[in-house]
């Protein structure tokens, strides 16, 4: 499933803050999505899987195919680690999550209580969840927060599977996870100025 999107337009909170946009996300491709902080990166992920409204543009491809995994983890803490997976695998219409459980290594944190793992387990647990969508079309804003770095090799290690079975991805981060990845700096679609005249000048 090829994401393609053309001359986008979005806004965070009615306010104008990239235009202009316009890429392909292929198959087996991972993009990482760059920029300064306050560019509009979670704006456009968000916009990109549905849960706001384009200002302007086209997005093509993204119907039911998208998993987004943002700066929360969603899990639910009264839940077990094991209890959470098999949610979001039901709501996908899927149920192995022992793969999710592997490569995450939560095996062995399988019985406890989401609201009782560590910030860096909440976030394997997080990320965990995208393994059990079996949609194409992965979406992550800054992933590897609170993660050490054998928990990012994980999360790497996943995306290159994901990608070697014909899926593709979109990562806003701003380190280096080792991929075969092209970036996508949004810096440039950062909106011009409006005009001002003298008038609503003196208003300002």
């Amino acid at each position: 499933m090829t994401l393609v999107v053309t001359d986008l337009a979005i806004a965070r909170g009615g306010v104008p803050v990239l235009e202009g946009l316009s890429f392909r996300l292929e198959p087996g491709q991972a993009l990482i999505l760059r920029g300064p902080n306050g560019i509009g990166k979670t704006t456009l992920l968000r916009t990109l899987a549905g849960l706001q409204p384009p200002l302007a543009g086209g997005i093509d491809g993204a119907e039911d195919q998208i998993a987004y995994a943002s700066h929360s983890d969603g899990l639910k803490p009264t839940l077990t680690v094991v209890e959470n997976l098999s949610f979001w695998a039901s709501v996908f219409g899927t149920h192995d999550i022992q793969p999710a459980l592997d490569a995450f290594a939560l095996t062995d944190l399988s019985d406890r209580y989401a609201g009782n793992l560590s910030a860096g387990q909440k976030r394997r647990l997080g990320l965990a969840r995208m393994l059990v969508t079996d949609r194409p079309i992965w979406m992550l804003d800054e992933p590897t927060v609170s993660l050490d770095n054998t928990a990012v090799q994980m999360f790497a290690d996943a995306v290159r599977a994901h990608l070697g079975q014909g899926g593709s991805a979109l990562i806003a981060t701003h380190i280096d996870l080792g991929l075969d990845a092209e970036v996508l700096d949004v810096g440039a679609n950062k909106p011009k100025p409006s005009p001002i005249d003298g008038f609503d000048g003196g208003f300002l």
